[in-house]
């Protein structure tokens, strides 16, 4: 990418996968950037587990009843994890980590899609975090917040411009009032 303006226009999530094992080089690449995310007092509160093994990424497309499924075929699942016991906006910090990873990934000309984990179920009914805790042995006191899902685009990607939606943009206050909400 030349520019951050060109790589937040060019990112879109990636369902869709081609073959192939991602690099050594673009794996710590992705996981770098993850471990440079902001996180709130410096708590750094988030822990992440790589899995490119093809069954536990079967495994993990089975976490929710929908959304899930493209991960059996991505190359690289990256679990975001967080503690809340070390920062009580664990939430947040774990959120901009998987932007940091769902960046990178792009500047890399890689593919990928954040899956949401929190607050979801997996078709049995049980917690779709719950089901990823057990498939990874993750310990209790750790939270699962996403799964991001990385891969080779595939190379008839299309991506269509986005409409950028300025109408949902506010100055000085909701509604744009020129007295900032005075």
């Amino acid at each position: 990418m030349e520019s951050f303006s060109d790589l937040a226009r060019e990112r879109r999530s990636t369902r869709r996968f081609a073959p192939g094992e991602l690099g050594q080089e673009e794996v710590v690449a992705l996981l770098g950037a993850a471990l440079q995310a902001p996180s709130s007092k410096n708590s750094r509160c988030w822990q992440f587990v790589a899995v490119d093994d093809e069954g536990l990424l079967q495994r993990l497309s089975r976490c929710k009843e929908r959304g899930a499924s493209f991960l059996a075929d991505a190359a690289l699942a990256v679990v975001v994890l967080a503690d809340p016991l070390a920062s009580d906006v664990w939430i947040e910090d774990a959120s901009a980590a998987a932007m940091m990873l769902l960046l990178q990934a792009e500047d890399l000309g890689l593919g990928a899609c954040w899956i949401q984990v929190r607050e979801r179920f997996a078709p049995s009914g049980e917690p779709a975090g719950e089901y990823v805790r057990e498939v990874l042995s993750i310990p209790l006191q750790l939270q699962v917040e996403c799964i991001v899902a990385v891969g080779r685009k595939p190379d008839a990607a299309c991506r269509p411009e986005r409409e950028l939606l300025w109408e949902r943009v506010h100055l000085n206050g909701y509604g744009g009032s020129e007295d900032g909400g005075r």
